[in-house]
This record gives structure tokens, C-alpha cells and sequence, in this order.
């Protein structure tokens, strides 16, 4: 079978291939299937904590999400400051990002949990993991905003503003469907590197997914098969995170693959 139906079968197939391998040799080490069993409903978080609270994969994802829709709103300020012609909202916008793409995310949640309350500011174990999970994938999606912007020829902008579009109109249906095509993918990405990042929060006693691994794993002399099955669900919930991404791409990606065609 030849074309893109013939390609997609052949990789469904390599992926399937792969999969049989990997499992198979997971079962050749001999795991305790039945631990794996009877702690998955609390790694998955279909049971709340002792104290009431979510947990694993459900605060995961609540850590996950409002970090990225919070990073999200930073980006686009720090985008914006960083291509300001104001030296203010350059310069902060310029140090902003300088200071949370300069030093490890490991340190700044320390600072925002440990060095904050210090200054009387004292949050939450949840708040300050999504604050500095927030700030620092902020600091690189601004950039990447930035590149999606500047990829849009000038005269674009020009040609609206000549029909008398107004800004914000230029903006959002001008300017961003053009620029989401480049901010999507290095965008996904840094969304999924953003999903496995949060397990540093487990650090301030959090239980979130990985916390729970080593937890567990502690407490049965089980790590490989604690360790091995949070890893299963962050690859899970990472694949799902890039179907998500194809989609968008594909989505943006119609106009510009229409136009060079009509251009053909």
C-alpha cells in the first residue's frame, strides 16, 4: 500500500511492534502486578489523600492546567513587552524573561516556597508550585510567542490597517491566525515538558504522581514497579497531550498549506 495511508499503517504497525517488545520485557523482570493493581486507583487519583484532597494524576493535571493557562497570559505580556518600543516595557519584559530562562526551575521553587515567606509572603505548597512552574515556562513561551509574531510578513499588518481594520481586530484575526502555525508546536512542547516538570511540586509535600511513586515505592521496596507505572501514565498523558498539538497544527495549518498551493 503506497501514499500516506500505506505510511501511517507502517509506522502504526512499527509503534505496535515496539509496544509488544517493551511489554514483554517489562514482564520478563518479574513485577508485583497485583501492588501495581492495588495502588494504581490512588496514583490515578480516584482516591482522595488522607486529608481530603486530591491526588496523583487528578492534582497533577490541576497543576499542569493552571500553570499553562497562567504561563500563557505572562508569555503573551512578556511577547508584547519584548517588542515594545516603550524601554520600561522592554527592559522588564528583557529581565523578566533573562532571570526564569537563566536559573533552574528547582531553584525557583525553593525561592518562591522557602525565600518568599521570608518577605511575609507565605504560599500555599499548591500555590507555589504552580507560581514558579508558571514564571518560568512564562519566560519561554514569550519567546516563542515573539518568533510566531515576527514570522508574520509586515505587510500584512500594513494591509489591514489600509482597509481601516482596527488593532485589536488586526491582532486577532490577522496577525495570530498566521503567527499560531509557529507557536504551536515548540508551544506543545513546552506544555509537555511543563506535565512532567510538576513533579518537582512533590518536593513541598504534595501528593501528586510522583510523589506517590517514591511513596509507595518506600514503603514496599516495589520502586521498579512504582516507578515504572508513574512513568507509564506521564508517557500516556504526554501522547495525549501531542494529539492535542496535531490537531491545532493541522487546524492552522489549512490557510497556509491552501495558499501555497493556490500559489503553485
Amino acid at each position: 500500500m503506497a501514499g500516506p495511508a500505506g505510511f501511517r499503517l507502517r509506522v502504526q504497525l512499527t509503534w505496535l511492534a515496539l509496544l509488544t517488545l517493551l511489554f514483554s520485557l517489562f514482564y520478563n523482570l518479574g513485577l508485583d502486578f497485583g501492588l501495581i493493581g492495588q495502588k494504581l486507583p490512588f496514583m490515578l487519583g480516584l482516591r482522595l489523600s488522607p486529608d481530603g484532597f486530591i491526588q496523583g494524576v487528578a492534582l497533577t493535571l490541576l497543576i499542569t492546567v493552571v500553570s499553562m493557562a497562567i504561563s500563557l497570559v505572562v508569555a503573551i505580556l512578556t511577547a508584547l513587552g519584548r517588542l515594545s518600543s516603550n524601554a520600561l516595557a522592554f527592559g522588564v519584559a528583557t529581565f523578566y524573561a533573562s532571570f526564569f530562562r537563566g536559573t533552574p526551575l528547582l531553584v525557583q521553587v525553593l525561592i518562591v516556597y522557602l525565600a518568599l515567606p521570608q518577605f511575609g509572603i507565605v504560599l500555599s505548597g499548591l500555590a507555589s508550585g504552580i507560581l514558579a512552574l508558571s514564571l518560568n515556562y512564562g519566560a519561554y513561551l514569550a519567546e516563542t510567542i515573539r518568533a510566531g509574531i515576527l514570522s508574520v510578513p509586515r505587510g500584512q499588518g500594513e494591509a489591514a490597517m489600509a482597509l481601516g481594520l482596527g488593532r485589536i481586530v488586526i491582532a486577532f484575526k490577522v496577525i495570530a491566525p498566521q503567527a499560531m502555525r509557529i507557536i504551536i508546536p515548540p508551544a506543545g512542547g513546552h506544555f509537555i515538558s511543563m506535565l512532567k516538570d510538576s513533579s518537582l511540586v512533590s518536593i513541598m509535600g504534595l501528593w501528586e504522581l510522583n510523589f506517590l511513586a517514591q511513596s509507595y515505592g518506600r514503603a514496599t521496596y516495589h520502586y521498579m514497579e512504582m516507578l515504572l507505572t508513574a512513568a507509564a501514565i506521564y508517557w500516556f498523558l504526554s501522547i495525549g497531550l501531542e494529539l492535542v498539538q496535531n490537531r491545532l497544527e493541522k487546524r492552522f495549518g489549512r490557510g497556509f498549506t491552501a495558499g501555497r498551493q493556490g500559489g503553485a
